[in-house]
């Protein structure tokens, strides 16, 4: 038995832009932002790099690289290096701030956890991975109102294996696009050593602008969160073990993909919305119905309304930008021998109406308490990522990830989804369960494509 702990901290330190490069800013939430008060799960995401590297040369170059890159591109998104201000009343909106000197905590660690054991598909064990997360810092009351910092990194050195670089962010602070995008420049900088010339010539800079104007929601939102309850005991969920859940990936290949909708389409002519992305949400959530027993579940999709809005807001409008589409089922009709078929119905039917609907995608955003007026669901499974998100392709200098987790699917059941890494036609599927259920689920999934003849 190895009696060496899992994590050794190597270095923890504070990256801040480089000094006069921002000056005091602020960013007010709108409802997309605030939203999250109410699931305050933080976001997790974690990246594999195969790299043998020893520790005295992660320490001499990858450590020195990330640092100075992180703080070249702070410099252009301010908010990942603010606070989340809230106020205690709810006529004020709280907002991201960011002073002078304000910064952003980064770990250095050595693992001795077994890389291949964790970049598999298999089942693994889920605390097994939480060594591999950093904590976001602790909540602050500064005068009359709180702060909390809104992101943090952990880079990981598996000796002689490779790399893991974990992030944290509250996800007031943005949502899957923007999150891309600030990676996506951290990433060109680094592999320019440090230089943002390429970033500026190439990339594309975030828009401040509050464009998603929608005032009364956002009052709204405000309300219902209860701000005035906020205060420097706040803390938000965390990720402990030890625990009896594996999470494991699947991977749907666009032949199965295809599959799906030719049955779907086959079995249900008139059914309007019939993508890839809802039949492989539907195939999951029929599957993993299976393994509970619960009476009312809501399977909730978060739709990018960037583009969708009217007029459209950039790609580049910097924050959370996305208004839930919920639909309910009854567990023992998912559970049937046409569950799938259901589920595809129902998602589909719910996501054509709210996309076409001539008043606008955010005219039926209802109060957190009245989301579901009649019974509120014994469960809530959801979808972390999209397949248009190429998170593969993010490559700090050493390479492409070999494998891509979202850790914080651990903390409600929902589940992650990505276009895989070696065909951005295949999707992968990040599922965490008991490993009870797990062993169920397995059986579910691979049998159900066998059953369907694709």
């Amino acid at each position: 038995m190895n009696s060496l702990p899992a994590l050794t901290v190597l270095e923890q330190t504070e990256v801040s832009p480089p000094p006069a490069t921002i000056g005091c800013k602020s960013l007010p939430l709108t409802f997309s932002d605030i939203l999250w008060f109410a699931f305050p799960d933080p976001v997790h995401t974690l990246f594999f790099y195969e790299l043998p590297i020893t520790q005295t040369k992660f320490t001499q170059t990858i450590v020195p690289t990330l640092k100075q890159s992180l703080s070249i591109t702070l410099q252009h998104f301010f908010p990942f290096v603010g606070k989340l201000a809230i106020f205690p009343t709810s006529t004020r909106t709280p907002e991201i701030r960011y002073v002078e000197g304000d910064s952003v905590a980064v770990t250095f660690a050595e693992c001795n956890i077994d890389f291949n054991y964790l970049t598999g598909n298999h089942p693994r064990e889920c605390d097994k991975f939480y060594h591999l997360i950093p904590l976001l810092g602790r909540t602050t009351k500064v005068s009359d109102y709180i702060t909390i910092p809104v992101f943090a990194v952990q880079v990981t050195l598996f000796p002689n294996h490779g790399i893991s670089i974990g992030m944290t962010n509250h996800h007031s602070l943005c949502d899957a696009s923007t999150r891309f995008c600030f990676l996506k420049a951290w990433t060109s900088i680094a592999q320019s050593g440090g230089s943002d010339e390429q970033f500026l010539a190439d990339g594309t800079l975030p828009i401040y602008d509050r464009l998603l104007k929608y005032p009364k929601i956002d009052e709204s939102y405000v309300k219902n969160v209860k701000v005035e309850t906020f205060n420097e005991e706040y803390k938000l969920p965390r990720l402990s073990g030890p625990t009896d859940k594996v999470r494991a990936t699947f991977i749907l290949t666009r032949t199965k993909i295809n599959g799906l909708k030719k049955l779907v389409s086959t079995k249900l002519p008139t059914l309007a919305y019939v993508s890839s992305f809802t039949v492989a949400c539907a195939y999951v959530w029929s599957c993993a119905a299976k393994v509970r027993n619960d009476e009312l579940e809501a399977f909730t999709i978060a739709i990018n309304c960037r583009s969708r809005l009217d007029p459209p807001i950039p790609a580049a409008y910097f924050g959370n930008c996305i208004v839930p589409c919920f639909t309910l089922a009854r567990t023992t009709i998912l559970k049937e021998k046409e569950g799938f078929l259901t589920a595809a119905r129902l998602i589909g039917e719910n996501l054509h109406k709210m996309l076409t609907d001539k008043d606008g995608i955010v005219k039926d955003l209802a109060p957190f308490e009245n989301m579901f007026p009649n019974e509120w669901p014994t469960i809530m499974m959801g979808v972390a990522g999209t397949p248009k998100l190429r998170f593969y392709d993010l490559d700090f200098g050493f390479g492409k990830p070999i494998k891509h987790e979202t850790i914080s699917i651990d903390y409600n059941g929902s589940i992650s989804m990505s276009a895989c890494r070696e065909s951005k036609e295949d999707l992968e599927i990040g599922v965490c369960l008991s490993a009870t259920e797990m062993d169920v689920f397995v059986f579910n999934f691979n049998s159900g494509l066998e059953s369907y003849m694709i």
